[in-house]
């Protein structure tokens, strides 16, 4: 008889927990709209020594395919990625800032060919360079007619400036009708902003997730996430796993959300 390797007894032993976490969140409660802050790319890469941060961000975009299958299989509907800051646009080196916006503009590329997936871009093009505004723009008009998992890619995104420019579109539409301030005052409206932001017509993020064990939002969904579910995973962002997020999810299906409560 042969003893088994310590690697393939963590595997099964692994697939066994995974297979135990599905069975326990089966009848539960699912989160419409999971919403991930995806973090830790950088310091992942500096941990295994690799040249550049270019190592990490690539890692976390082979990931994400994985991770929107995951969701798919357990019939979440929207998905929100955040990728870029506009923070993001001033506070990091050039060259890195380079080769992480060739890389999202691939990944754009590679969700659109999924096949099913509908990708949407949700964040501003200003500063962004214009062949990844071209990439978001293609994946969009390639994937407008699919019906099945909804991929936001939050780049060049904050969630202030959301607000903001949800405000002035207002503002433009209210004054283009005719309307004046006094009667804007009489009509604005959380309903109304929510209209007017990247995300417009979606519902609200159910589950905002963060890799890397940082517990904040660093300007994400602001407005989206005044009544979600926060769950915070120690591991980086290229390390996460399947039973990392199982276990996101079953937490939420154990929550009682108070709204305002």
């Amino acid at each position: 008889m042969h003893a088994r390797s310590p690697r393939t007894t963590g595997g099964l032993l692994y697939r066994a927990y995974q297979r135990r976490l599905r069975r326990s969140i089966v009848g539960s409660t699912m989160p419409k709209h999971v919403a991930m802050i995806v973090d830790g790319n950088r310091r992942w890469a500096r941990q295994l020594g690799l040249e550049t941060a270019a190592h990490g961000h690539r890692a976390g975009a082979a990931k994400i395919p994985e991770f929107l299958g995951w969701c798919d299989d357990l019939g979440v509907q929207v998905v929100t990625l955040y990728l870029l800051s506009s923070d993001n646009l001033s506070g990091r080196g050039s060259d890195e800032l380079t080769q992480l916006t060739t890389i999202i503009a691939e990944l754009a590329k590679a969700l659109s060919d999924h096949g099913s997936w509908r990708v949407q871009h949700v964040g501003s093009n200003e500063g962004l360079p214009p062949e990844l505004v071209a990439a978001l723009e293609d994946a969009e008009r390639a994937t407008a007619a699919n019906t099945g998992l909804h991929v936001n890619l939050a780049v060049g995104y904050g969630g202030r400036r959301e607000i903001a420019d949800a405000m002035r579109s207002i503002v433009r539409a209210h004054g283009a009708g005719g309307g004046t301030l006094d009667t804007l005052a009489d009509v604005l409206t959380p309903e109304l902003i929510g209209d007017h932001l990247y995300t417009q017509g979606q519902p609200d993020p159910d589950l905002v997730i963060r890799t890397s064990g940082e517990q904040r939002l660093s300007d994400f969904m602001l407005w989206q996430s005044a009544h979600s579910e926060f769950y915070f995973v120690e591991a980086f962002y290229p390390d996460l796993r399947e039973v990392d997020f199982l276990r996101a999810v079953r937490d939420y299906g154990l929550r009682s959300r108070r709204f305002g409560g």
